[in-house]
């Protein structure tokens, strides 16, 4: 009983371990990935407290207040909304029982210990999420662009004198812009990152 509060004082228990995919089906946090919509499980960490699974499509987090505790809050943030930021690794010292994966993400800093003995795994997770973030970054720039574009095209078309009536010239443009940003979204808001998962992750 000490023993556990104190490891859990310590941040001891708190240190992850890389959970084999043969075992997937026995941790908490495959009860919540969408199966029936394809998603799947391509990295997973597990402490006594926490738990964090890497899908195709979304980053799932069991959060645990406490090793002593048995309360849990589920956490999922979509790759499609939320952006992966500040993807750092920090390598064990000599004497560190743990390395570090780093991120931000839906605003919310995290930073997850690893037993060090899953370093090459870890730097495979590293790899690619730091991928992701690159792709998300640019592709939010590219719907930029496309938002900018539109609306430079929408106040020339304003400038412009035509004979239509201002009712057909307001559906016209209504309803181009929102094929238009339909399109943009389509091309740009990437939902699943399976294929980048695959290049890196190596287990």
């Amino acid at each position: 009983m000490f023993r556990k509060m104190a490891s859990d004082m310590m941040g001891l228990s708190d240190i992850g371990s890389v959970i084999k995919p043969e075992d997937y089906d026995k941790v908490d946090a495959d009860d919540y990935v969408m199966h029936e919509e394809g998603e799947k499980i391509y990295f997973l960490i597990k402490s006594k407290s926490d738990e964090y699974c890497f899908t195709n499509k979304a980053l799932i987090h069991l959060d645990g207040t406490s090793a002593m505790s048995k309360k849990r809050m589920l956490k999922r943030f979509d790759y499609a909304t939320h952006q992966f930021q500040n993807v750092w690794l920090e390598t064990a010292g000599t004497v560190d029982m743990d390395v570090e994966i780093k991120f931000i993400m839906g605003e919310i800093e995290y930073s997850i210990d690893v037993n060090k003995k899953f370093i090459l795994e870890v730097k495979d997770l590293y790899k690619a999420l730091f991928r992701i973030s690159t792709l998300q970054n640019e592709n939010a720039k590219l719907m930029q662009y496309a938002q900018e574009s539109l609306a430079t095209a929408t106040n020339t078309l304003n400038r412009s004198t035509t004979s239509a009536s201002l009712g057909e010239q307001f559906q016209a443009v209504n309803s181009y812009a929102f094929n238009w940003l339909k399109e943009a979204r389509e091309d740009y808001v990437r939902k699943d990152f399976g294929e980048v998962f695959e290049m890196f992750i190596r287990n």
